[in-house]
C-alpha cells in the first residue's frame, strides 16, 4: 500500500471530516414522513397528565412514528411519498380515578374508550405533485372485538391495528 505524504493525508482527512470527499451518497427524500402537530395538546397527553402524571411519557409517539413509516412504505408505489401530520391521538382506554388511589394510574380498557387518531396526509408522485390530500379521523369503536389477542403485551396494539386498516386501503384510497 502506498502512503501519501503527510500534507495530502491531512487535507484528505479534513475533507472527509467536512463531507467534501469520499463516497458520494445522494440523499433521497424519505418515502414516508410522520410529524406531530403540538403533541402537548393531544387528548392522550392532556388525559395522562391530568389523571396519571406518573405515567406521562410521550415515548409512544416515537413507536407510532416508526410503525407508520415502516408499514406505509410497503403500500406505496415506486417514487411515491407520503407525508403524514398527526394532529391528535387518543389511545384505547382511559383512566378512572374515581376507582380509588390504587387505580389512579391504571389505564382501563373498555369499549367506551375507543382509540382515535386524527391526521392530515399528502400523497405525492415521483415529481412531487400532489396525488391525494386530506384529513382523516381514524376511530375503531369495535376495537375490543377486532380479533386482536387481548393477552398481547403491545400497549399500542389497538392503534396499530387501526392504522393498518387505513393503510391497507392502498394509496389510491387513503
Amino acid at each position: 500500500m502506498t502512503r501519501l505524504p503527510a500534507l495530502p493525508r491531512l487535507a484528505m482527512a479534513a475533507a472527509l471530516a467536512l463531507g467534501l470527499a469520499g463516497p458520494s451518497f445522494a440523499t433521497t427524500p424519505a418515502r414516508v414522513t410522520v410529524t406531530y402537530d403540538h403533541p402537548e395538546r393531544f387528548t392522550e397527553t392532556r388525559e395522562t397528565k391530568a389523571f396519571a402524571p406518573m405515567r406521562a411519557d410521550n415515548g409512544y409517539l416515537d413507536t407510532l412514528k416508526t410503525y407508520i413509516e415502516q408499514r406505509a412504505g410497503k403500500v406505496l408505489a415506486d417514487g411515491q411519498q407520503l407525508q403524514i401530520v398527526i394532529t391528535d391521538v387518543d389511545r384505547a382506554g382511559s383512566y378512572e380515578p374515581w376507582r380509588g388511589p390504587r387505580f389512579s394510574d391504571v389505564r382501563i380498557v373498555k369499549d367506551i374508550y375507543p382509540p382515535r387518531i386524527n391526521l392530515h396526509f399528502r400523497l405525492l408522485d415521483a415529481s412531487g405533485a400532489v396525488l391525494r390530500e386530506g384529513d382523516r379521523t381514524l376511530r375503531d369503536p369495535a376495537f375490543l372485538s377486532s380479533g386482536i389477542d387481548a393477552t398481547s403485551t403491545d400497549s399500542l396494539r389497538y392503534e396499530k391495528r387501526m392504522l393498518d386498516r387505513w393503510l391497507q386501503r392502498g394509496p389510491d384510497r387513503l
